[in-house]
This record gives C-alpha cells, sequence and structure tokens, in this order.
C-alpha cells in the first residue's frame, strides 16, 4: 500500500480531454441497444477499478471513504442501466471492447508511487472523456429519446466528479506540479489512442471518418 504525501491535497480538478466533433454523437444514434450494453459494463469495470484503489492506497479516512462512495454509486449505475435494458427488452450479455481502455493504459509508467499516479489519472481521463461524450448523447438524443437523454445528461454530472475525485488522490500521492505533467502527457497520449481507433458503437470508440478530435 502507498502512503501519501503529507500537507494538504492540491484543489483537484478533471482533466480536460480534447473535444470530440459534436458528428460523433449524431453517428451513434442508430446504435442506442449497443451503446446501453456497453454502459452496463462500463459501470462494472468502473466500480471494479475504484474497489482495487481501495486496497492500494493508503492515508486519511476520508480517501477510503470517497472511494467507497464512487465505487457505491458506479454500481448504482450499473443497476440502473441493466433496469434500461430491461425495460427495452434488450439482453445484457459479453461485448468486445473498443480497445479504447486497454490502448490508453499503455501509457502508464514508472515505479510506485508515480506508477499508481498514472493509474489513478488513467481512471480520471476515462471518467472525463465519458463524461464529454455523454453530455453528447444527452444533447443529439434530446428531440428523439428523452428518456435516455435524461439518464445520460444525469451521469455527465456523477463522471465529472469522478474524474475530479481520481485527481485529487493522484496529487496526495504527488506534488501537484508532477501530477499536472503527467496528466498532460497522458492526455496527448489519449488523443493519439482515440485518433488511432477506428469508428465503433462505443462510447470510447474512434471518430467518423474524417473527423478529427478538437474538430
Amino acid at each position: 500500500m502507498v502512503p501519501v504525501v503529507p500537507g494538504p491535497a492540491a484543489v483537484a480538478s478533471a482533466p480536460r480531454v480534447a473535444p470530440t466533433p459534436p458528428g460523433w454523437a449524431q453517428s451513434q444514434l442508430g446504435h442506442l441497444d449497443e451503446l446501453l450494453v456497453e454502459q452496463a459494463h462500463l459501470e462494472k469495470k468502473a466500480a471494479a477499478a475504484a474497489v482495487s484503489f481501495l486496497f492500494r492506497i493508503g492515508g486519511p479516512l476520508d480517501d477510503h471513504r470517497a472511494l467507497s462512495a464512487l465505487a457505491r454509486e458506479e454500481l448504482v449505475h450499473f443497476e440502473r442501466t441493466l433496469r434500461l435494458l430491461g425495460q427495452r427488452g434488450i439482453p445484457f450479455g459479453p461485448q468486445a471492447s473498443s480497445g479504447y481502455a486497454e490502448a490508453l493504459k499503455a501509457g502508464i509508467g514508472g515505479k510506485l508511487p508515480e506508477r499508481l499516479a498514472d493509474e489513478l489519472l488513467v481512471a480520471a481521463i476515462i471518467e472525463a472523456r465519458s463524461c464529454e461524450r455523454m453530455g453528447l448523447l444527452a444533447a443529439a438524443l434530446r428531440p428523439v429519446d428523452a428518456e435516455l437523454a435524461d439518464f445520460y445528461a444525469e451521469l455527465v454530472l456523477a463522471e465529472a466528479r469522478h474524474g475530479r475525485d481520481y485527481v485529487d488522490l493522484a496529487q496526495r500521492l504527488l506534488p501537484a506540479a508532477q501530477v499536472e505533467a503527467r496528466c498532460g502527457a497522458l492526455l496527448l497520449h489519449e488523443a493519439r489512442v482515440l485518433a488511432s481507433l477506428p469508428w465503433s458503437a462505443r462510447l470510447h470508440g474512434g471518430l467518423p471518418q474524417g473527423a478529427e478530435l478538437g474538430g
């Protein structure tokens, strides 16, 4: 278990990912069943990640409470997604990954505590990207599926908070300037990962042909 750096933590903010073009959300509207199945898998994986961090991070009780609350909230979102799947008659089962998270984690490096800080920052970036794309989906869905638009819009707030929580935990392991530098490098890596992925009916898939991040 890695000890925390003594002293007050810096004020955290969620990572700022490169913007996804709005056309991405429009390209997903014909694949809502697949997106909901993926959402259930993402929430389950996010809960497992938070629990894993609970066993690897030392420090004050507040850090453990924050991770415990985060894991519980992810499981609540998992259950809500399963309820939506059931209501819509969509079966839940195995699903191929977009490859995003695996490729993103390949950018993690260093030894403890730097490696653990990187892992926390990768978790923060995943939450930030989810937040950004869920916001796009909520807006695109509003005219066609108000229930699903409301669902994604509500998740946006939680994803942003989770991203801030993970950055805050990383800042307890390393000086704020070092965390900022690593976060910047990992954000560049994340943009390259998305640029390399093909488009897919996934929250974390690549872009439609001809589209670019930031465009």
